[in-house]
């Protein structure tokens, strides 16, 4: 889309130009959902992996704990205390539905986000444009790390200690599947949208909301909030919330470094100006 175009386009073009891009988006996701809903079985033997004591994440703690004299540790159990099942008559329908538009959307992510910085980028300068490529391809990594960090450690420790912790003997667990895949997906979701914290602090930068010395004067704030948040999406045991904590400190340390140099391309642009 040209520049001129651009200038010449009125709010409603832009709502209408908008509504087309979200359109394409949104046949994306269904094409994506229909796909993981024809493929049900692949889908979720994956979500309820974490739900088996044979997923990595539990194999991996099993051998740390024993290299450190734990020998007594739920992650080296053969079997969770617990069953899953379905209470409603379209509980495993509804689950078959939802699971697939969200996987939809996590499958057709990049498509996505493609559409969103197509009805963006024509309204940035030249060098804006030039500066932002590879915008796509670090946005969609960082998500689907994030999106494979939830899955492999943020929703394993969960579900081992929701599924241990006890308060009687009187009391058996049988958690209903909507309850197994909300934990999972909200897992997952919220670990991807937390790695996208060094492009958000970018465009902060690049529109001068966000400085390195702001992001450094505050971080120890930023320090109590991971910590909170870790709280909020972990079992609150010291050992997961430590887990989930790092990746999102060095997050923020490398969102510094961004912003510092988004700053330094900054200053020398003026400087040649």
């Amino acid at each position: 889309m040209a520049k001129k175009h651009i200038d010449e386009m009125s709010f409603l073009d832009h709502l209408e130009e908008l509504r087309w891009h979200l359109v394409r988006a949104t046949i994306s996701i269904a094409i994506a959902a229909i796909l993981a809903f024809i493929f049900k079985k692949f889908i979720f033997d994956i979500i309820f992996g974490p739900t088996h004591m044979n997923f990595p994440t539990y194999e991996g703690l099993c051998k740390v704990s024993r290299f450190f004299g734990m020998t007594d540790t739920t992650f080296c159990a053969t079997e969770f205390p617990f069953i899953i099942q379905s209470r409603t008559f379209a509980g495993q329908f509804s689950a078959h539905i939802w699971t697939s538009i969200y996987a939809g959307f996590i499958v057709s992510f990049p498509y996505v986000l493609y559409q969103l910085w197509s009805f963006i980028s024509p309204g940035l300068k030249p060098s804006e444009r030039k500066n932002s490529r590879g915008f796509i391809v670090v946005a969609s990594l960082l998500f689907f790390l994030g999106v494979l960090f939830g899955y492999y450690i943020v929703t394993p420790l969960s579900i081992n200690f929701l599924a241990n912790y006890q308060i009687s003997d009187e009391i058996s667990n049988e958690f209903d599947i909507s309850s197994v895949i909300a934990l999972v997906r909200s897992s997952a979701l919220a670990s991807g949208f937390v790695f996208e914290l060094p492009i958000i602090i970018y465009f902060l930068t690049k529109v001068g909301l966000v400085t390195p010395q702001i992001l450094k004067k505050y971080r120890k704030f930023a320090l109590v909030i991971v910590l909170v948040l870790s709280a909020v999406i972990t079992p609150p045991d010291i050992a997961s919330q430590v887990i989930v904590a790092i990746p999102i400190l060095i997050l923020y340390q490398v969102s510094i470094y961004i912003s510092a140099a988004v700053v330094r391309n900054q200053k020398r642009k003026e400087k040649r100006a």
